[in-house]
């Protein structure tokens, strides 16, 4: 049984290349799969089941499951489409990126069930990282910058760019106030919902120009321990919780919390999809803000420019954001969020969905900017990232009793 493994990249036309395959459109290498019958394992076949079941009752995949597809996790969703999928009859299945957003044990056990599959249906895997490739599929290809493929070289190696930023991170226009070491603190935290522990006795003390790496398991409370870092959960009333020096529910607000905050997920960048410049969007972190509503001042557009020295794109200032390749978006929205040099910088899955040249340049400008500012720095990541330099690892491990956490130096 034949499989091949295609590499891509951000800017790989992978929907042409699918749907060539399964409108039996294929040629050279895969003109073969025209004869045969497929489908895909991908985040939007899970959608389309989930809009089945949401809209219409139609439980193609849980019939007779009492959970919904939708409430599953990221792994359970996809070992059940793909369960359902070796169902019908097919002669192969196309994996688009089907590891992403899983963490290293989901990961694990779906390529262990995959390589169990493999005598049985052939594997068509698309993946953006090496480190996803398996190990028993020998027909490796890439997708070349003009659409063609090539196979790839043994002992290929992916670039690592250590020494991509020359520029030095630029200081702030204004240094924010705070003289004390400690900016958040938090002493047996816990949190429940509907009397279901999430997270139980968490003591973690978070310090100026620290870098930390939070790790853990899908459905490990990360997303919750996040919220109660910002702020943004009512849960931290009445515990020993403090953010900038002030308790939970002391004095502070919202806002006052954000001001000392940067942060960035890759969902965050759907919220700019109007026709903001680079330049623009770099000024906008200024005041946390989408979009600008007054014309910058010189001193505005001389630190955005000096920005976009750092990041190598000077000559994209006038450029639409949205109209840029992800990797070069997300790296601007980490300076727009470090614009501000503020207290504490959260990066929450900043790698998810990126190949491995466009996550190296992200590794590099955050290691970039833990060696060069005095910025707190929380990367959150299912992986761990080739380069990156956290110099403290807080994991959050699940029990029965809700996720406790250990602190890895």
């Amino acid at each position: 049984m034949q499989h091949f493994t295609i590499f891509i990249n951000n800017t790989t036309d992978t929907s042409s290349f699918i749907n060539g395959i399964l409108e039996k459109r294929a040629t050279s290498v895969f003109e073969k799969f025209n004869a045969l019958k497929g489908s895909i394992l991908s985040k939007s076949k899970i959608d389309e089941f989930i809009n089945e079941e949401e809209k219409h009752d139609i439980k193609t995949v849980t019939e007779g499951l009492s959970q919904t597809l939708k409430s599953m996790s990221s792994g359970e969703q996809k070992k059940i489409v793909l369960k359902h999928l070796l169902t019908t009859n097919l002669d192969y299945i196309i994996l688009d990126n089907p590891f992403d957003n899983l963490d290293f044990s989901s990961k694990e056990q779906l390529k262990i069930t995959l390589k169990e599959l493999a005598s049985e249906i052939t594997f068509i895997l698309l993946i953006s990282r090496k480190s996803d490739a398996l190990d028993f599929i020998k027909n490796e290809f890439k997708f070349q910058t003009n659409g063609n493929l090539t196979e790839v070289e043994k002992n290929e190696e992916t670039i690592i760019h250590k020494d991509y930023f020359k520029f030095k991170i630029p200081g702030p226009l204004e240094k924010i106030a705070y003289t004390d070491d400690i900016l958040i603190y938090l002493n047996n935290v816990s949190v429940s919902y509907e009397d279901k522990p999430i997270i139980t006795n968490i003591n973690w003390a978070i310090k100026k120009g620290e870098f930390w790496q939070l790790k853990g398991k899908n459905g490990s409370g990360k997303t919750t321990l996040l919220s109660m870092i910002t702020g943004e959960n009512s849960k931290g009333y009445g515990q020993d919780l403090y953010l900038f020096g002030k308790k939970k529910g002391s004095e502070e607000s919202i806002w006052d919390i954000k001001k000392k905050i940067g942060y960035y997920s890759p969902t965050l960048t759907n919220n700019f999809y109007g026709e903001h410049t680079v330049q623009h969007m770099l000024i906008s972190g200024l005041n946390d803000s989408i979009g600008l509503y007054k014309y910058p001042t010189e001193t505005q557009i001389s630190l955005a420019q000096e920005w976009l020295n750092v990041l190598n794109i000077q000559h994209l200032k006038n450029s639409i954001f949205i109209e840029l390749p992800i990797g070069q978006q997300r790296l601007i929205m980490v300076a727009r969020a470090m614009i501000k040099h503020p207290l504490l910088l959260i990066l929450d899955e900043p790698t998810e969905n990126l190949d491995d040249e466009s996550a190296s340049l992200f590794v590099a400008l955050t290691n970039k900017i833990a060696q060069e500012s005095t910025t707190t720095i929380l990367f959150v990541s299912h992986r761990d990232e080739p380069g990156l330099l956290p110099e403290n690892i807080f994991e959050l491990k699940k029990s029965k009793s809700g996720s406790y956490g250990t602190i890895i130096k």
